[in-house]
């Protein structure tokens, strides 16, 4: 009907390529438009204005030999003030986008280590954009965004990246375990070093806290009951201490058995030993 009427209608977001008995006359814009088919005219073509992408997997390899396949997304659109050079200068819209691409890509990703390569995707991103805003702006196109959304090494090479990374950690960790036993070694010999001092401490303090009561002991014996030697106040000590050590033994339930002499006689025994001793060490001395 609308060729019977010589009408044409143009849809939002698109343009109509007409035509004068085969050659270019004018751009239709988006709406109704008059088209004398008697008189040679016709809508050659309509061409869309709005936002496209074409995603192109290009494979290359590294500057360190390793084979990827690098995933670009290409978004452009034809504009309207150009658009009979974009229906007549291009045969293939698609395929000229994809040429660009993969001959950037191949002349920059091969000049980057695998690691560089997902560093530097932007710049690799930017080089695609220029190179393909200077080549489709002659045939009415303009590229507006340009990404490199992935950049996948082969499968073996990835296992291998994550072994090497997951080596790395282990390392780090074994190292931060050593550091920690370390000082935990430290402090447990610093504070039995410090035990010890003060175990050593306490004795001291023990023996001279027992000297001082023998000394106290004999001196105050020797005041309040006459005739009294130091030798028989020592002895009753002696006797003392004996029989405290012999209710010690007996009030532990677990002690073991212990055989020793018993009876006066033996405590006298004891008891010259024990002065011998002292007094061969003041001898000594």
């Amino acid at each position: 009907m609308g060729q019977a009427l010589c009408c044409v209608t143009v849809d939002q977001s698109s343009v109509a390529i007409k035509e004068s008995f085969g050659k270019f006359e004018d751009v239709l814009l988006p709406g109704c438009h008059c088209m004398p088919w008697f008189l040679g005219k016709k809508v050659a073509g309509r061409l869309s204005l709005r936002l496209q992408q074409l995603d192109v997997k290009c494979e290359t390899k590294t500057k360190d030999n390793v084979f990827v396949n690098v995933v670009a997304s290409v978004q452009y659109h034809a504009l309207a003030e150009k658009a009979n050079d974009a229906f007549y200068k291009l045969s293939n819209t698609r395929s000229q986008i994809q040429a660009y691409v993969f001959d950037v890509i191949r002349a920059s990703v091969p000049k980057l280590n695998l690691d560089d390569a997902f560093e530097q995707k932007n710049d690799i991103a930017k080089a695609v954009e220029n190179e393909l805003e200077k080549a489709m702006s002659a045939y009415g196109f303009e590229i507006v965004q340009t990404l490199i959304v992935d950049i996948e090494p082969d499968v073996h090479v990835k296992r291998a990246m994550n072994e090497i990374n997951a080596a790395a950690r282990l390392r780090v960790a074994a190292n931060e375990k050593a550091e920690a036993e370390k000082i935990i070694q430290i402090k447990r010999a610093e504070g039995e070093a410090e035990a010890k001092y003060l175990s050593g401490l306490g004795i001291a303090r023990q023996r001279q806290a027992i000297v001082d009561g023998l000394r106290d002991s004999v001196l105050g014996f020797s005041v309040n009951v006459p005739g009294t030697t130091a030798k028989d106040v020592m002895d009753m000590v002696l006797i003392t201490q004996y029989f405290d050590t012999m209710k010690e033994i007996g009030a532990q339930s677990k002690s073991s058995a212990v055989f020793i002499p018993h009876g006066p006689g033996s405590v006298r025994d004891v008891a010259d030993q024990i002065r011998d001793g002292l007094l061969q060490a003041s001898t000594h001395n």
